[in-house]
């Protein structure tokens, strides 16, 4: 299932750039570091959630990866992936690919298949059904809104959300609902292109996977976002 996962996302990667051979279609490669920060819970990590994507109007290639890395802890913790992005849409690209997910004990291959856009009222959102190595499944979505207090002072709230057919031990992950995330952040844009933040953010684990790792807590980020 991998290597047949991969091949679709190398294929359509070509065709994207056969596709897009005229009509003043340009190339285009964009950085996103949507949040690198630290946050002072009790295990004092720093996180991030950055993408990358190259591809044209209607075809891209993005890569996805988010995790943390705990003070205490010998290595990151992360969910990343390599999908295929096709605009269906205005604002709607539908997205197959691979993810790799990666614990201190263990890691995870998934097959996904997902969906991106701008949701009414101006939601950015995405969510992505992953289809495990035994046929696990899981959901997840995030979706977070932008307010703009000034030309450059802006909140964004956020919330997360994770869902899994199976119990994985090793992943620390359980079946039913897994995590929800709600957070908020204040950035400054000094330009468009780097604004740091100062935000407050609350996590709990449930159903077996609080069993495996219990958490519920609220704790305050800051950190830096830019891109280019």
């Amino acid at each position: 299932m991998k290597k047949l996962l991969l091949s679709i996302v190398l294929v359509f990667g070509l065709a994207t750039s056969v596709y897009a051979g005229g009509g003043g279609d340009i190339l285009r490669v964009t950085v996103m570091v949507d949040n690198l920060e630290y946050q002072f819970n009790d295990e004092k990590t720093l996180s991030w959630d950055t993408y990358a994507y190259v591809g044209y109007d209607l075809n891209k290639v993005y890569i996805y990866s988010e995790g943390e890395k705990a003070k205490q802890a010998s290595s990151a913790e992360s969910e990343n992936q390599l999908v295929y992005s096709r605009a269906i849409l205005p604002y709607w690209d539908i997205q197959i690919g691979v993810g790799y997910d990666k614990t201190e004990e263990a890691d995870y291959t998934w097959g996904v298949i997902g969906i991106q856009g701008l949701a009414p009222y101006f939601f950015e959102t995405r969510a992505v059904v992953l289809i495990g190595e035994d046929r696990n499944i899981g959901l997840r979505f995030d979706a977070e809104y932008e307010a703009l207090i000034t030309q450059k002072l802006i909140l964004t709230p956020s919330v997360a959300l994770a869902a899994y057919t199976k119990d994985n031990l090793k992943m620390g992950i359980g079946s039913g609902i897994s995590n929800l995330t709600l957070g908020a952040r204040l950035r400054y844009e000094f330009k468009r292109e780097f604004a740091p933040y100062i935000g407050l953010e609350w996590s709990k684990n449930l159903g077996t996977t609080n069993d495996y790792t219990a958490l519920d807590e609220v704790y305050a980020t800051v950190g830096f976002r830019f891109w280019f």
